[in-house]
């Protein structure tokens, strides 16, 4: 009898070892993005993406948006989220978060160097970053990485302390919202990703004729799609793939790059981020 149950207990520990670290598969991959946007516009943009990667992963894909830049780090590590688009910014903190169990797969070609653009009224006396003195100036969200850290960064370089020298600062939220603020008039200055400043002005939501850029930071890595490292490898490879494959000269690729405003994806190294890191750090936004 003995025996047996040692036999019994042996089998079925050598059937439960490999469920134990099985990788994890899901039914419905649930994808987000950091809200650096409006929300009609973040689900104009990834919808798409959720279809495609439907599509050429096999199982359903759902784009799920999020209140603020926290809740897809906090989704990430509490496994409520399985792949999402982040700033370099973020994806530092979801690193951070989750003990390191999350891999970014991809990014754009730009977000390989990425930049800031600092925006002000044409009317103004803003012509450099020293001329910020005094005025009152707007970042995107908190966490925003081209929004909010690699400005203050630079501000930081440039011996201009964003809480000691400016006015007044505060957080629009997002992109679009800082330069809205700007051509309004309630701040005199902002600063923001370019590629959304690009975008603003080609689609005419924001008068050129009336804000422009004065200042473009150096370039940085930034955005890049991030998944919890425990889903299954070959679901991640399968997903790298996925964008990779984009093809700018296909029509139907044409549309989600256009999307994403860019051209191609490129595969990420975890260590282009570490200067985020560094930077975060150094502006006093993590320990």
């Amino acid at each position: 009898m003995r025996h047996s149950l040692v036999a019994l207990i042996t089998l079925l520990l050598a059937v439960l070892a490999p469920l134990a670290g099985a990788a994890y598969v899901p039914d419905t991959l649930r994808v987000s993005a950091i809200p650096d946007e409006n929300p009609n516009e973040l689900m104009r943009i990834y919808t798409p993406f959720a279809e495609y990667l439907a599509n050429e992963l096999g199982i359903k894909v759902q784009f799920t948006p999020v209140v603020d830049y926290a809740a897809t780090v906090e989704g990430l590590a509490a496994r409520k989220l399985d792949l999402v688009w982040y700033g370099g910014f973020t994806s530092v903190q979801a690193v951070r978060r989750t003990g390191g169990a999350a891999r970014r797969l991809v990014l754009r070609q730009e977000d390989a160097e990425f930049k800031s653009v600092f925006i002000s009224r044409r009317d103004s006396a803003i012509r450099k970053l020293e001329d910020l003195k005094g005025k009152t100036f707007a970042f995107g969200s908190v966490s925003s990485t081209s929004g909010h850290l690699m400005p203050r960064y630079f501000m930081l370089q440039a011996k201009l302390d964003p809480g000691r020298d400016l006015k007044q600062v505060a957080f629009s939220g997002a992109h679009d919202a800082t330069a809205l603020w700007v051509e309004s008039g309630k701040v005199d200055a902002g600063a923001l990703n370019f590629l959304v400043w690009d975008k603003l002005v080609q689609q005419k939501k924001i008068d050129a004729a009336k804000v422009d850029v004065f200042y473009t930071t150096p370039p940085y890595a930034d955005y890049c799609w991030t998944v919890r490292s425990d889903l299954d490898r070959a679901l991640q490879d399968k997903l790298t793939a996925a964008f990779l494959k984009l093809d700018a000269t296909n029509p139907q690729h044409k549309r989600l790059l256009d999307l994403h405003r860019t051209t191609k994806y490129i595969r990420a190294n975890d260590a282009d981020w570490k200067p985020i890191e560094d930077a975060a750090v150094s502006a006093g936004l993590l320990k």
